[in-house]
């Protein structure tokens, strides 16, 4: 946790005995005592806490062998990242890790998901995965990130039938500022964030002298996990205070619902929580907080298992469904936009795939096509799990403009995707520069930049008039982007993307690529130069984008600047000439 900064009823027929309270490896609350629930039909499995303080022991070693901590950034984060990570993919999960840019130390964020159930109806369930510097962050926060790896592979041993997609995220930078769930959520459609029906976040669960709090705790999204602690007779609070401090923050600005689980930080437990709870009146909750002995002897078996059973019970009441797994598929198109003048036409790939149940036939079609539009499919049903060729076709009389068009595939169920299509007025390549404000001597629109990147500062010479984007030069640890969003019109010949480089550095070494500048289009990397690259003048840079005709793309510069000696990133004249 980062230091801080200026319902409809559930079924709540449980376990027919409470687990058993395990011995700690340090002082642990004495909760009140708990009576037996009655038994549950279709239980969620019992979390092995062994299982889950096995994983904090890598984390304490992992941060041993790395200067003592698993700082977002650090090679001991990096080790956490790829630990985390090799569990996953071994269980059969879609793994990816994501570079955060934005964050205070560059590092990455990793997302993992259960490929089974509906893809647009996703849980999601987080903890964050770096700590500070002063210690190996054992209770903070890798006591949330091991009680979901351990959820995550019970879930994967057990393969039930999922209602819903469940997805799993261990986030970076949080302590700098929540940098690491920030960067995700903003790098979200409107309709990405629509798909995330719920966002539970776990942030220190395993506090020795704990409290049962939950976050937003009489929300509906709260419910499953109040539940399963009512069952405990823990009698939970609200979690007053990690409000704002933790990763359920950015998803919460964002709409989306939250809650989570937590067992304090550095506040001070009451003495009407220790009589209900166990544990020392006026002591923090955790008195390692941010200290090197947050180490595995500053963790509760009890309260870590308890949280533990806790996620597992709010996984299989919101995404697992019980008997035969429910026949369902999911569609999507690729790439999502397109453009196509008046008698030409465009094609995009339409994918699909068997998200629970068994495979099926998919009938595809189209509607939301303007006058003069037509949209076909090659072939026209495909076995889920397959591709078809998506073409789309407009008259010389076409309307022009731009449409949403909704491609849906049938079978056992109804599944959409969306596909926004540009009619423009002339047939054939009109031709000619489609970079607006190329010279950036209009200001900054219709470009994106970070603060200050657009400038007429005399420090760095424009090549061409008072404006350039200049990236970096700050001669100290620095992120810069600048990006601008183009629609790249089909049927033409050339496709040629150039921008004029200046690079200035103070750097010294001959080998070392200390500061880089990352050329992308969309997600695919075009070229990196870094102070290696240095001149005294400007050198025209030249790219062939012939691929993404048809396609509205963003082309971005980032420029990104290590701790110590300056270099300057200087763009000028950037032209997309098509012809």
């Amino acid at each position: 946790m980062r230091r801080r900064t200026p319902t409809a009823g559930l079924a709540l027929a449980l376990f027919a005995a409470v687990t058993a309270t395990l011995t700690t490896t340090a002082a642990s609350a004495a909760p009140a005592p708990v009576s037996a629930a009655p038994a549950l039909a279709a239980a969620a499995p019992d979390i092995s806490v062994t299982n889950v303080q096995a994983h904090l022991t890598q984390f304490n070693s992992i941060a041993t062998s790395n200067g003592g901590n698993r700082r977002a950034g650090s090679a001991g984060h990096t080790a956490s990242v790829a630990y985390v990570k090799g569990k996953l993919q071994a269980a059969g999960y879609t793994v990816s890790e994501q570079v955060c840019t934005t964050c205070t130390y560059r590092s990455n964020n990793l997302i993992a998901e259960w490929p089974q159930g509906p893809a647009d109806q996703v849980v999601m369930f987080g903890a964050h995965l770096d700590g500070v510097s002063a210690g190996p962050g054992i209770n903070d926060n890798g006591s949330g990130s091991a009680t979901l790896l351990e959820n995550a592979l019970v879930l994967a041993s057990q393969n039930p039938s999922m209602t819903k997609r469940v997805r799993f995220a261990w986030w970076t930078d949080e302590e700098q500022g929540l940098n690491g769930s920030e960067f995700y959520v903003n790098s979200l459609s409107a309709t990405q964030k629509g798909y995330i029906k719920g966002y539970y976040n776990f942030d220190m669960v395993g506090s020795t002298n704990g409290g049962y709090f939950i976050n937003r705790v009489t929300s509906t999204t709260a419910a499953p996990l109040k539940a399963y602690w009512d069952s405990l007779n823990l009698q939970p609070e609200e979690n007053v205070e990690g409000q704002g401090r933790s990763d359920d923050y950015p998803f919460q600005q964002a709409g989306i619902p939250t809650s989570g689980y937590a067992a304090g930080a550095s506040a001070r437990k009451t003495s009407a929580q220790a009589a209900k709870w166990g544990g020392t009146a006026n002591s923090a909750y955790d008195s390692c907080y941010h200290r090197s002995c947050d180490t595995t002897a500053n963790v509760s078996a009890t309260v870590l298992n308890r949280s533990a059973d806790g996620v597992a019970y709010a996984i299989w009441q919101l995404a697992v469904g019980g008997g035969t797994p429910t026949n369902d598929f999911s569609v999507a198109v690729s790439p999502t936009s397109g453009s196509v003048a008046r008698g030409g036409s465009t094609t995009a790939t339409v994918s699909t795939a068997t998200t629970s149940g068994s495979a099926q036939t998919v009938s595809l079609s189209a509607t939301g096509a303007p006058s003069g539009v037509t949209v076909s499919f090659s072939p026209s049903s495909v076995t889920s799990g397959g591709s078809a060729t998506m073409t789309v076709s407009a008259s010389a009389t076409a309307t022009t403009g731009t449409f949403t068009i909704t491609v849906t595939g049938t079978g056992s169920v109804t599944r959409t995707a969306g596909y926004t299509l540009t009619v423009t007025g002339t047939g054939g390549c009109a031709g000619g520069q489609l970079i607006g404000n190329s010279s950036f001597e209009s200001g900054s629109t219709p470009w994106t930049a970070s603060s200050g990147v657009i400038t007429n500062s005399s420090s760095q010479a424009a090549r061409t008039g008072s404006y350039k984007a200049w990236l970096d030069g700050y001669g100290s640890t620095h992120t810069d982007t600048l990006s601008q969003s183009v629609t790249i019109p089909a049927g033409c010949a050339s496709y040629t993307l150039s921008f004029w480089l200046h690079i200035d550095t103070a750097e010294t070494t001959t080998s070392t690529a200390y500061d880089k500048l990352t050329v992308q289009v969309g997600t695919t990397t075009l070229a990196t130069y870094s102070n290696l690259n240095k001149a005294s003048g400007y050198a025209q840079r030249s790219f062939n984008l012939a691929a993404y005709a048809g396609q509205t793309v963003t082309l971005k510069w980032t420029g990104v600047e290590d701790a110590s000696l300056q270099t300057s990133f200087v763009i000028d004249d950037v032209t997309l000439q098509v012809g």
